[in-house]
């Protein structure tokens, strides 16, 4: 029960990761509160695709967005990780700028480009350049404080990344999300997050317990459809916060290539474990698909765990996974004896390219 002695916490986290942790429902509420002041103009809804430029972190809230909404949303959304705007970017394109620090080398690039390409642009920031550039050329968007975020992480701020990002394309006319909805996921992850938390008992602890299980491991997370963005998300987290790689497939794309692999090398059921996320909400087909799935791996020796949602909405289930999630990432990053706030090669590489 390594997990339950509070003065591991004490010695390892030393930037307050857990307490941003318990504060994802403060974060979404912050931005519930600002979000009547937001103002997008009428015409920026007149658009025919969205392209949202953001790195690591900051791109994450609109990975999870995009699944989610994918039956939503009418107009097809690109997601970009670099300094290059789509040579599709037009005055009928939404471009959207997320960078939490407002510093971000990329966006900040992208968006000399996708200003003279007569894109219609909004952002997301906390401050930094991008906070400068929206005061001087009046663009509209949602400049946060992150209060709630005592770690200082964009990985550790996706309520207000999510949130935020999703109350931006809301008034854009993109879809639409009602208060009451978002006041019942906060309300249910501020009930749930009692279970997860430090000094709540490993036996009493659903995400103490599934950590304890990944000692040693690379896990392999699997699910579908409107969670696929979170996949990606849970993925980035392991890699930062537990400092343990981990990867991810999404059904039913693996079933036509990916169970082939299980077979070699012959160590796979010695270091893989497969960590599957279940959903009544799915197709009934991935289902079915997942269960099957799962019996193709056991049968090749390798062990797999069950996460099954219980939120009533996508949106609820996207949220609750993302809380599960990331206090797993958080434990395994205890096991591991690491600091879950440090991320010393991006820091390095990040100073390497100022030379």
């Amino acid at each position: 029960m390594k997990l339950d002695n509070q003065n591991l916490y004490k010695k390892l986290d030393t930037g307050k990761v857990a307490e941003s942790i318990e504060l994802l429902a403060d974060q979404i509420r912050d931005v519930l509160e600002v979000a009547h002041l937001i103002k997008i103009p009428s015409q920026y809804g007149k658009i025919n695709k969205v392209v949202i430029s953001g790195m690591g972190g900051s791109n994450l809230g609109a990975r999870i967005i995009d699944s989610v909404f994918s039956d939503t949303v009418k107009v097809p959304i690109l997601i970009t990780a670099g300094y290059e705007v789509p040579e599709m970017v037009d005055e009928n394109t939404l471009f959207v700028l997320s960078s939490y620090s407002g510093t971000t080398e990329e966006p900040l690039s992208a968006y000399k480009k996708a200003k003279k390409k007569g894109a219609k642009i909004i952002a997301i920031t906390s401050g930094g350049n991008l906070q400068k550039l929206m005061m001087k050329d009046d663009i509209p968007g949602l400049i946060f404080k992150p209060q709630f975020n005592p770690s200082g992480q964009p990985r550790l701020a996706l309520g207000y990344s999510i949130f935020g990002m999703t109350v931006l394309l809301a008034k854009a006319g993109l879809f639409v999300i009602h208060p009451d909805d978002v006041r019942k996921i906060i309300d249910f992850l501020e009930l749930n997050d009692r279970l997860y938390r430090p000094n709540k008992e490993q036996k009493d602890n659903p995400a103490k317990e599934i950590a304890s299980k990944l000692q040693h491991k690379l896990p392999i997370l699997v699910g579908a459809e409107f969670l696929a963005g979170n996949l990606h998300t849970l993925r980035n987290q392991f890699c930062e916060t537990s400092k343990n790689f981990c990867s991810y497939l999404v059904l039913p794309d693996l079933n036509h290539y990916a169970m082939e692999g299980l077979a070699f090398p012959k160590s796979n059921p010695k270091n893989l474990i497969f960590i599957f996320i279940d959903s009544d909400l799915y197709d009934k087909r991935i289902q079915k698909r997942s269960e099957l799935t799962k019996k193709v791996i056991n049968d090749n020796k390798i062990e797999t765990l069950s996460i099954r949602l219980k939120s009533k909405t996508k949106l609820g289930q996207a949220f609750e996974l993302l809380q599960l999630g990331t206090w797993i990432t958080y434990y395994l990053g205890i096991i591991n004896e690491v600091d879950p706030v440090k991320v010393p090669f991006v820091d390095w590489f990040k100073n390497e390219l100022k030379k």
